[in-house]
Parts: structure tokens; sequence; C-alpha cells
């Protein structure tokens, strides 16, 4: 349970039993569904607030020890491509928009507080990758028109992200778009 600090540090615990050593770290917990704004209880709001974003910042505290004794490593996190392009485009999502706006906030500020530890933190923000459970044909053609790219990008997209910016050495506070330029159109 990402969202309880006691159960990712034991995690970390049971990492550092098992393997010594963590290089890399990806928080990609997240919640999605879609609660229109007058629908919306206080409850639904810190739900999908405690598993994306504090979530996020859980593992990422109980992480930097680990990371910091291996001499620094890689930190990717998970937001959106909505909120990566800084404006709400879908109703009935506020709470998981400003969750991934938060991600995406922690990510640059992380960056910041842990370059000198050599600890680079990144995020991808996925758009069309996968489509939701229940997506219509309709549904999912629609979104693959609205891609400039015309197509889903499926998840070795998003494994390709990640490999790179495990790779790099010189990336971090980044939050780059896996999305086939759903951003731009």
């Amino acid at each position: 349970d990402v969202s309880d600090a006691a159960s990712a540090t034991a995690m970390m615990a049971d990492v550092d039993r098992a393997f010594g050593r963590l290089d890399v770290l990806i928080n990609m917990a997240s919640l999605y569904e879609s609660v229109p704004f007058d629908a919306m209880t206080l409850e639904h709001w810190r739900r999908q607030l405690a598993v994306d974003l504090d979530g996020t910042f859980n593992m990422s505290r109980a992480a930097v020890p680990l990371l910091r004794r291996t001499g620094g490593g890689r930190s990717i996190n998970f937001c959106d491509w909505v909120a990566a392009s800084g404006r709400p485009r879908y109703k009935g999502y506020v709470a998981y928009y400003v969750a991934k706006a938060g991600v995406k906030a922690l990510t640059e500020a992380l960056a910041l507080e842990l370059a000198s530890d050599r600890i680079l933190v990144n995020a991808i923000a996925p758009g069309p990758i996968l489509a939701p459970p229940g997506t219509s044909d309709e549904e999912s053609d629609a979104v693959a028109r609205a891609t400039p790219l015309g197509q889903w990008g499926g998840p070795g997209e998003i494994a390709k992200a990640v490999l790179a910016l495990v790779d790099s050495d010189f990336i971090t506070g980044e939050t780059i778009r896996v999305d086939g330029g759903r951003h731009v159109s």
C-alpha cells in the first residue's frame, strides 16, 4: 500500500534484505476513475491523492537512503500527458489531474533536492498507450485518430522511455511525454 508510509518503508527494508541495494525506483501506482466534480466526495479526493501523490512521496522517501548508499540511482515517476501539458482536457478527472500535476511538480523538486546525491529523478507522462478496460472499438479508434501518429503506443514504448532514463547520466527533473504527439494536437 504505497499510500501508507510504513508500508513503503517496509517494502524498502525487504528490498535491502533481498538485494542489498537499490538502483532504480519506478513509481507507477495510480487510480484512474472518472468522477464528476459535483459527485466527488472528500473521500474520493483524498484516496486519489493518497495513491498517486502521497504514494510517490512515500516510496521516494523510503528509497532514497538505499539509493544514496549505492552512490546514486534513478527514480522514475509516472504522471500523465494531460498533466504534463499544464491544462486539463477531460471533465470528470479533477482529482486525477491534480494528483498527476503534483507528481510532475514533485519530480522537479526532488530532482533539485537529490542531484548532489547523484539520484536522477524524472517522470514519464504516458498518453494513449493501452485502452482502459471497457473502451469500445469506436472510442479506441477516436483516440487513435486524435493522436498525430494515428495509433495507440503499446507498453513497449513506455519500456523504451524507462530504459532511456535509466541509461542517462545527465537527464534529471524532466518529464517525457510518451503520447504519440497527442499533446501537440
